[in-house]
């Protein structure tokens, strides 16, 4: 309840989150295919007059550890020598890999964004596919829909946060 009266509600139905192939096929990216229904309701008997608010949705994907850069170092390496039966060498190749890892981050991917006049608006959100790059750990998902109340000197805003899920 705000503090002038109004009671804010932001919902959400019908999750779907499915892990699906990159299409880039990079083992460090990560695509969801996702679907929703989220509604926001403004309710009660507050003292100042609505003119309005927003309803935003989307998703957040966190990622417990991020390649930061890559770095690939070849090498080759000749060594001529003498032994009692003539001249010998030795030849030989290297090829040394680094990868940085830094600590994880959470990208909020927000799928849409709805004004509305009055007191009730809904998104609905059916097979979009969103993704995220240069995860190297696991990753998390979960939805977010946020309902701002407008009023001409005030925004009330409240969120609703799905279920967490590991993939």
């Amino acid at each position: 309840t705000s503090p002038d009266g109004w009671h804010l509600s932001v919902v959400g139905t019908n999750e779907t989150q499915l892990p699906v192939a990159p299409l880039t096929t990079a083992i460090s990216s990560r695509e969801y295919w996702v679907a929703g229904t989220f509604t926001g309701s403004i309710t009660g008997g507050g003292k100042t007059k609505l003119t309005g608010g927003t309803l935003e949705a989307g998703e957040q994907i966190g990622c417990g550890i991020i390649s930061d850069e890559a770095e690939i170092n070849p090498g080759a390496s000749f060594t001529p020598g003498i032994s009692l039966t003539g001249p010998t060498w030795q030849a030989g190749i290297s090829l040394q890999g680094k990868v940085y890892l830094k600590p994880g981050t959470v990208t909020t991917v927000a799928i849409d964004r709805k004004s509305f006049k009055g007191t009730s608006t809904r998104v609905s959100i059916t097979g979009v596919r969103i993704k995220t790059d240069q995860c190297a750990g696991q990753s998390f998902i979960r939805s977010y829909a946020t309902l701002t109340s407008s009023t001409d000197n005030t925004d009330d805003i409240v969120t609703y946060l799905g279920v967490t899920k590991s993939v």
